[in-house]
């Protein structure tokens, strides 16, 4: 039985019989048993409903001047309030139930979380726990995540997680789950018609922002501020859901928007089956393209986690370039999830004339060539990385993995190659990255050093960052040093670097095999303050893939992540085939490819054991050929 199939009514006065169900509470009867019974008495003054929270199905008769209907839409939002005398109270407020109807996932909020008021944004609206029989609804809350960069950040209760059920994406003490009741749309301030002019020039790149164009509410960051004859003009980088990002030009003299340019979000994993799978899919290879044409599908078809490039304020020579790149290249995409060869064979020439490189119409390049030109080159893009050396901070978009002679791996993990690469380098993260690119390690270009990588899902890189509290690897408690000696020792695990608290570190390097050791302090956070929690439970900073990019022949191909399931990968080849010859064009496709997850979930043994050439579907190709790996920081991409 579902919430269609009945009426809902709430008893606004306590009936004089059964004594026991009290005004406030929510009852139901089926459509069809209200019918029958209305067939027999087409006046009745009761009607008999089955009270929420009964053990089983019992019909009671309540007198109608009793009871008030309801829609299935209210009853769940008054069944997510505590009790009776508090659901009366709240119908009885029209106008808060009727707000709380017209609430919809991306809405600026405030919520009532104790004594405080927080904002954030509200990213999900359903149950929290399936019905039980025999009552066919259950309460609907507001999953709401606190503001990213906001003052609000962290004083929520939630990871986004209700009873091992995964309801919205946030980072730990960011989510709240709240009943109707504590939630109401935000007040916008920012950039509101009453804000004097002189506050838009003082706006600074970066600062975040609430405004409203045509009655929506809007937030986002400023990406630059304009002056013409004595007007500002604010440009801001918004977002209207978790995947979504415009550009809105907001004049000083009202709220108007003089432009707004808006790219189509992301394929969902519930659209990549409709309009991204088959033939003439993806983007049309054209020329020795393949580099170009991976590249832009890996991070744009389902990832929005770069589209801030797509709307960074820019010099007028090359704006050109990056509305060929929004409107001709990622929109069309998105939307029918086809690019035609021609669109990249502009982008291509407009590259070619804007940057010192005079073969991009012609030749075969590398990914990681045509990414730092448009991002450093042409759009000016703030360095994806900062890489601490010594004390000394460097910034790039992409990292090469670089191993030393000495390694002992076999099999690699992209999560142990990182860390490899990074103890022989003597680097750190300065901070957590939006978008990392990590190229992997070959001698040469055409050369892999290892037949097969395993794909890491997740990159934890909390041991890779400069600051940050860490717990010792043996007790849990607060990690005060660090040795890199024991990085590679057998003794520990294969993965994370090798951090210890004061009586460990003397236990461990107290054997005759250590005593040489070099161990150094770990820089902890002036006034940390460490509350015992276990090492599993410690907040750690992880980064998720969401792409990868490889080569066989000199020709690029890539993989996509598009949704949580282990089976959820696509495989994307620009060139899979052509028809004709030199008046020809090439076709492309985009192939489901399930049997990925399959080998994902393989122990090191068995991925060890397949042979190349009998591994099933494409798989071959992610394990054997990977080329540069794609991840992205679902918490940082939101504002960076």
């Amino acid at each position: 039985m579902t919430s269609s199939d009945n009426l809902y009514f709430i008893i606004t006065e306590n009936p004089q019989s059964p004594a026991h169900i009290k005004a406030g509470r929510i009852c139901y009867i089926s459509n069809s048993t209200y019918s029958s019974r209305l067939s027999y008495n087409d006046s009745p003054s009761y009607l008999t409903v089955v009270p929420y929270g009964s053990q089983t199905l019992q019909y009671f008769p309540i007198n109608l001047s009793c009871i008030e209907a309801l829609s299935a839409e209210e009853s769940g939002l008054l069944l997510a309030l505590s009790d009776d005398a508090e659901r009366l109270k709240w119908y009885r407020e029209r106008a808060a139930l009727q707000t709380a109807r017209e609430l919809r996932e991306g809405t600026l909020v405030v919520v009532q979380e104790g004594a405080e008021e927080l904002t954030g944004v509200i990213r999900y609206i359903g149950n929290l726990t399936e019905p039980k029989y025999p009552n066919p609804l259950t309460g609907t809350y507001f999953g709401i995540e606190l503001l990213v960069g906001g003052v609000d950040r962290g004083k929520g209760k939630k990871d986004g997680t209700y009873q091992y059920r995964h309801l919205l994406n946030c980072s730990k003490d960011c989510g709240i789950f709240a009943p109707f009741s504590r939630v109401r749309p935000l007040v916008p301030r920012s950039l509101s018609p009453s804000v004097p002019e002189t506050s838009l020039s003082q706006r600074n790149v970066g600062d975040r922002v609430i405004y409203v164009i045509n009655g929506t509410c809007r937030y986002g960051m400023v990406l630059g501020v304009e002056e013409e004859n004595g007007k500002y003009f604010v440009r801001i980088s918004t977002v209207s859901n978790i995947s979504c990002f415009n550009l809105a030009i907001i004049s000083s003299e009202t709220d108007q928007t003089l432009g707004m340019l808006e790219t189509v979000p992301p394929i969902t994993p519930e659209q990549v089956k409709l309009i991204l799978i088959g033939r003439m899919k993806g983007i049309q290879g054209h020329c020795n393209s393949c580099y170009m044409d991976a590249a832009l599908f890996s991070l744009f078809s389902c990832s929005s986690v770069l589209d801030s490039m797509l709307f960074k304020s820019t010099s007028p020579q090359d704006a050109p370039i990056q509305n060929t790149l929004l409107t001709d290249i990622v929109n069309p995409l998105r939307r029918q999830g086809f690019v035609e060869g021609r669109h990249i064979m502009k982008l291509r020439q407009q590259l070619q004339k804007h940057s010192n490189s005079h073969s991009f119409t012609t030749d075969e390049k590398d990914p990681e060539e045509f990414l730092i030109v448009i991002m450093q080159y042409i759009l000016a893009l703030d360095p994806l990385l900062k890489l601490s050396a010594h004390g000394k901070v460097q910034d790039s978009y992409c990292y090469q993995i670089f191993l030393d002679q000495t390694h002992s791996l076999v099999l690699p993990t992209v999560q142990q190659l990182l860390e490899h690469s990074f103890h022989s380098a003597e680097l750190k993260l300065a901070e957590v990255p939006s978008c990392l690119i990590l190229q992997m390690p070959r001698f040469g270009k055409k050369f892999k050093m290892f037949d097969k990588i395993v794909p890491s899902l997740e990159l934890d890189i909390t041991d890779l960052l400069t600051e940050g509290p860490q717990q010792c690897i043996l007790c849990g408690e607060l990690a005060l040093k660090q040795c890199t000696d024991c990085f590679k020792d057998p003794v520990f695990s294969q993965t994370g670097f090798k951090v210890f608290c004061n009586d460990c570190s003397s236990k461990v390097h107290s054997h005759p095999q250590r005593l040489s050791h070099h161990i150094d302090d770990l820089n902890v956070p002036k006034g940390y303050q460490y509350h015992g929690k276990s090492h599993t439970q410690m907040m750690r900073d992880k980064m998720e893939l969401f792409a990868v990019l490889c080569i066989e022949t000199s020709h690029y191909v890539s993989f996509v992540k598009y949704g949580p399931e282990s089976e959820d990968w696509i495989f994307f080849d620009s060139m899979a085939d052509r028809q004709g010859e030199q008046d020809g064009f090439n076709i492309p496709e985009v192939l489901a490819c399930p049997e990925v997850g399959a080998y994902l979930k393989m122990s090191p043994a068995e991925l060890a054991n397949q042979v190349p050439r009998d591994m099933k579907g494409v798989a071959r190709r992610l394990f054997c050929d990977a080329y540069m790996y794609l991840y992205q920081s679902n918490s940082m991409c939101l504002y960076r």
